[in-house]
C-alpha cells in the first residue's frame, strides 16, 4: 500500500452514484410496493452496502483500512432508472471515494440480484464519483502562486564547514512543490547577531516566508528561539502546536523541540528543528495549509 504515514489527518468526504436500469414498469412498481419475492430490495441493498463500505479494504488490495464514521444511501427513482447515491465521510489521512464507490457498487448488485427472479432485462450502469473533499488537494489552488522564501540553516558545525547541510535542502525540496520560489539560503552560526541580521534583511526585501532550521534544541548552544520571539510582531502559536502534534505521532522526543512561529511587519518566520526528519515532517505538518495567512494579509505586499 502507499505510505501516508505523512500526511494530516483531515476530515474526508465522497459522494458515488451507481444507476441500476429495469425493462419493466413491473419492476419498478414492485420495487415501491414491496412485493418482490426476495424481500424489501431498497432496505437489503442498503444493509449490504453500509457492509460493503466497511469491508472495502478486504477487497481492494491497495486500499488502506480506515474509521467509517459516516456512511449514508439513499435512491431516486426516474422512468425505469434507480439511481443511487452513496456519501461517506471519516476522519483520517486518506481519502474515501473508493469506498463510496464501492459500497454503490454493491447496493447496485444486490439490486440486480434481488430482481432478475422477475425481469431478465437488468442492467447495472453509470458508477461514478460525484464529490470528493478533504486533505491538502482541496487548497493548493487557492493560495497566491508568486510567494517567496528564504532558507536559513542555523548550525556553527555546518557554517565551519565540518558538516554538510541536509535540512536545508530538504525544505527547499518541499517547498518548490507549492510552487513557493526560494529568493535566498544561507548557512549561518547559531548566534543572535546573525539571526537578527537575516530577519532584517528579509523583512527589508518584503520576502513572504523566513525559515529557520536548526537552533532550537534543549542545549543552551541553542538562540534561535530566544533571538526570534522578540523580533516578532505577533507570534503563531497555532503553527507550533500543529508541527509539535504532527511530531508527537512520529516520535516522542518532539515535545522538547522549542520550534516558534510568528509575524514581522508580513514576513512569516518559522523556526524548525535542525534535523533532516525533523525539519521535513515540520513543513508536511502546516503546509500548504500555512499559506492560507497571505490571504488574510490581503496581498498588502505588492501595494
Amino acid at each position: 500500500m502507499v505510505d501516508i504515514t505523512h500526511k494530516s489527518t483531515t476530515l474526508r468526504r465522497a459522494i458515488a452514484q451507481a444507476t441500476v436500469k429495469v425493462s419493466t414498469q413491473a419492476t419498478i412498481d414492485a420495487v415501491i410496493n414491496n412485493t418482490v419475492p426476495k424481500g424489501n430490495v431498497l432496505e437489503m441493498a442498503k444493509t449490504a452496502g453500509l457492509f460493503a463500505v466497511k469491508k472495502t479494504s478486504d477487497i481492494i488490495p491497495d486500499c488502506h483500512p480506515l474509521p467509517i464514521e459516516y456512511a449514508h444511501i439513499s435512491y431516486e427513482i426516474e422512468g425505469l432508472e434507480i439511481i443511487i447515491s452513496m456519501e461517506v465521510k471519516t476522519i483520517y489521512r486518506t481519502g474515501v471515494e473508493v469506498e463510496a464507490m464501492h459500497g454503490a457498487s454493491v447496493v447496485a448488485l444486490t439490486m440486480y440480484d434481488m430482481l432478475k427472479p422477475i425481469d431478465k432485462g437488468i442492467e447495472i450502469h453509470s458508477i461514478k464519483l460525484l464529490e470528493k473533499q478533504g486533505g491538502k488537494s482541496d487548497f493548493s489552488d487557492k493560495f497566491r502562486n508568486d510567494i517567496t522564501a528564504s532558507i536559513v540553516v542555523c548550525s556553527d558545525t555546518i557554517a565551519a564547514g565540518q558538516k554538510e547541510d541536509k535540512a536545508g535542502k530538504a525544505i527547499i525540496e518541499r517547498l518548490e512543490k507549492y510552487g513557493i520560489s526560494i529568493v535566498n539560503s544561507t548557512v549561518i552560526p547559531d548566534e543572535k547577531s546573525a539571526i537578527e541580521t537575516e530577519v532584517q534583511f528579509a523583512t527589508s526585501k518584503n520576502t513572504d516566508l523566513l525559515i529557520f532550521t536548526g537552533g532550537t534544541g534543549m542545549s543552551t548552544r541553542d538562540v534561535t528561539p530566544e533571538t526570534l520571539l522578540p523580533l516578532f510582531d505577533r507570534e503563531m502559536p497555532g503553527v507550533t502546536e500543529a508541527i509539535r502534534s504532527y511530531g508527537q505521532d512520529r516520535t516522542p522526543f518532539s515535545m522538547l523541540s522549542r520550534s516558534v512561529a510568528g509575524v514581522k511587519d508580513k514576513t512569516v518566520i518559522l523556526a524548525l528543528p535542525g534535523s533532516t526528519k525533523g525539519a521535513s515532517e515540520s513543513i508536511d505538518a502546516v503546509f500548504p495549509s500555512l499559506l492560507h495567512v497571505f490571504r488574510i494579509f490581503k496581498g498588502a505586499r505588492h501595494d
